[in-house]
């Protein structure tokens, strides 16, 4: 019995050391910034875009103009490990009649400061605010962490369409299913809720899930599109990553962003 005892005890420190760990380092594996690839060569035509926000940090991004500029303008929301500038180049290439409008998350280089859910919604407004004066209107487009971020917007701003790909419903919720030994809502900071932010929106909806998503558990995204019955959604049978070379992403994706 006493050995146990020792090794329940021993079992139990290890699962609070653990539980510990992912507490501290929450924000590191959200936000990988070091992940990061490099950004791809541009059209010369792009425009270099510089916004700052309160505190002094700056956070940089870039215009690529379309062909035809009475289309919205497409503003992009990547994973935690996107470059911005990779993303505004495949969104260029996906609809190239859009312009299209990308940031460096906050404290993803060359932008600074530090990453956190707060901070990446408020700053998604003000890149909204920036653009939206000269835009015929604009479409948020959020793919991964970024839906949360896009989904964000269309709560406190009056946009076009919102077309988020392999979302969730709630980022508490992707971090309670994944995490099931841990206290996640004692020590979960980053909370973005997509059902509530959608639920406060007047934007027309649109959803491309993975339904063998490994990153963001199927469910969640799932509870996400069962929330919101006015969404137009599309599933294909795919993993996070691998979507965006399944046959059939690419025509999804041009179909969400078409009138």
């Amino acid at each position: 019995m006493a050995t146990l005892a020792k090794f329940l005890a021993a079992l139990a420190i290890l699962g609070v050391a653990v539980i510990a760990l992912l507490a501290a380092f929450q924000t590191s594996l959200l936000f990988p910034r070091a992940l990061v690839g490099p950004a791809p060569e541009l059209p010369a035509s792009t425009e270099r875009l510089d916004l700052r926000r309160d505190g002094g940090d700056v956070l940089h991004g870039v215009r690529i103009r379309g062909r035809a500029p009475v289309r919205p303008v497409l503003l992009g929301f990547g994973g935690n490990a996107w470059n911005a500038e990779a993303m505004a180049l495949f969104l260029h290439q996906i609809a190239p009649e859009h312009d299209v409008v990308t940031f460096h998350y906050r404290g993803y280089a060359p932008s600074t400061g530090r990453p956190s859910a707060q901070a990446l919604m408020a700053d998604a407004v003000a890149v909204h605010d920036l653009i939206a004066p000269d835009a015929p209107g604009v479409i948020a487009v959020g793919f991964s962490i970024g839906s949360g971020v896009a989904a964000h917007l269309a709560a406190e701003r009056d946009i076009a369409r919102v077309v988020l790909v392999t979302p969730f419903d709630s980022l508490m919720a992707v971090a309670q299913q994944l995490y099931p030994f841990a206290p996640v809502r004692l020590l979960f900071r980053h909370e973005m809720n997509a059902v509530d932010a959608l639920s406060r929106s007047s934007a027309d909806i649109r959803l491309i899930l993975a339904a063998r998503d490994e990153v963001i558990p199927p469910a969640r995204a799932e509870a996400l599109a069962q929330a919101l019955p006015q969404a137009q959604v599309t599933r294909l049978e795919t993993g996070h990553n691998a979507i965006y070379t399944h046959p059939d992403f690419v025509p999804a994706l041009r179909a969400a962003l078409a009138r």
